[in-house]
Order: C-alpha cells, then structure tokens, then sequence
C-alpha cells in the first residue's frame, strides 16, 4: 500500500479541486516500454480511476529524466510533481531481475526497448549503463545471483500470499478498491500481458484464479474505455 500516493492525493484534494489538466508523465508506450515502468504506470492510473480522478497520459522518451526522482511514472497535479507509487517489493525486483539479469530477456527485449527512442551509439551506452544500475542495486539487495528458478518460486511465493489474502472478496478490503488494488492490478496485469522470452512468470499468475479474475474485474470497470480488454 502506497503512503506516499494516500498523503499526495489526500493533500491535494484538501488544497483544491483536482484540476482537469493534471497529467501523468510515462516511458514510450507499446513495444518501447518497460515491464516495471509499464506496471507503475498502470497502478498510478488505477488508482486514481478508483479515486473518480481525471488524469492525461503523456508519453515521453525522456521522462524518466524529466522526473524529481528519475523514477517514472510521475504525475503533474497544479503546482507540484510527484513520482513513485510504492512498489510491491517481490514483484518489482522478479522484474528487475528478468529484464536486467536474465540474459536471454536481455539481449532479445531490454537493449532493445530501452534504448529505442535513442540513436546510435547512445542506445547502446544508455542500455548497458542502465544494466550496470540495476545489477548493483539487485547485488546489494542480495539477488545478484540468484537463478531464474529461484526467482519464479518468490513470484510463486507472492501470488499464493495475494490469492490467500483476496480469497473470494471482489477486492482486497471487500467490496471497494483502494491503493492496495491498484498496485497490485497494475503488477500482475503486467505480467500478464507483457510479451517476454517465455511464458514462465505469466504463467505462475495464471495458476491463482481468483487473481486472473481480480485483474479482469478491474480492467473491465476502470479500463473498459481506453480499449483493453486483454485479459477477456
């Protein structure tokens, strides 16, 4: 659950009426964005469908360096800019993993996308220095060498926890969706529809049923109109 997006939303709308411009800054959408960036992005968006407010989303190229943080997505609501919606831990890191650790993702996918909106030779250097990021910040968090297979049993490990705490409930706090939901909506749906070297983590999703129908639950209420419909 996302303190940071709770204060942020709950300040601004104590300050002033949200304002029809407010807009959400993202990576290059489609083939040229990022699992982890696209999953943030779809959560911020949830999130704010649910609290009934109107956000624009922009692509940029450059966003990540447009943002306070360096991290995307990031919103612009009146006078200020926000970045990061708190991330579910293994989630994000099973993806840091797969796009930047796993090799076979790496060199077919990540290069590729990452440094697309960039030309030669700066998508390249731009790639492996994002790369070199990465590794040393999943080193130090102690998933430096870990094997895909011990990666795929700690994303196992956190569906069975989000379908155990779900059960039969539409939502994770019964009957209305909160931050929690968007969070989560915006990592598994991710998985789910993101095209990668193989089917492994998707798959892994896909064995919780009440998850699968949590996702489709939330894409047909708050994304029906934006012509989604992935997971019907």
């Amino acid at each position: 659950m996302s303190l940071v997006a709770e204060a942020f939303v709950s300040q601004i709308a104590a300050a002033e009426p949200w304002p029809e411009n407010a807009t959400l800054y993202q990576q290059l959408k489609g083939e040229q964005i990022l699992l982890s960036d696209n999953a943030a992005s779809l959560a911020v968006q949830a999130f704010l469908q649910m609290c009934n407010l109107p956000i624009k989303v922009v692509c940029r190229a450059n966003a990540e360096y447009m943002s306070p943080s360096g991290k995307v997505p990031f919103i612009h609501v009146g006078n200020q800019v926000v970045s990061e919606l708190g991330p579910i831990v293994q989630f994000v890191k099973a993806k840091l993993y797969l796009q930047w650790c796993d090799e076979a993702t790496v060199g077919e996918i990540t290069h590729a996308r990452y440094g697309s909106p960039y030309p030669w030779p700066l998508n390249h250097i731009l790639a492996y220095q994002k790369q070199w990021e990465v590794k040393r910040k999943m080193k130090a968090i102690g998933w430096g060498k870990k094997t895909l297979d011990q990666v795929l049993e700690d994303v196992d490990q956190c569906c069975q926890a989000l379908s155990q705490r779900l059960g039969t409930q539409p939502y994770f706090f019964n009957k209305q969706p909160t931050e929690l939901d968007a969070l989560v909506f915006g990592h598994l749906y991710t998985i789910l529809t993101t095209q990668l070297t193989n089917d492994e983590l998707s798959e892994k999703v896909k064995n919780y049923s009440n998850l699968l129908a949590f996702c489709r639950r939330i894409e047909q209420h708050y994304f029906e109109d934006r012509g989604k419909g992935r997971l019907s």
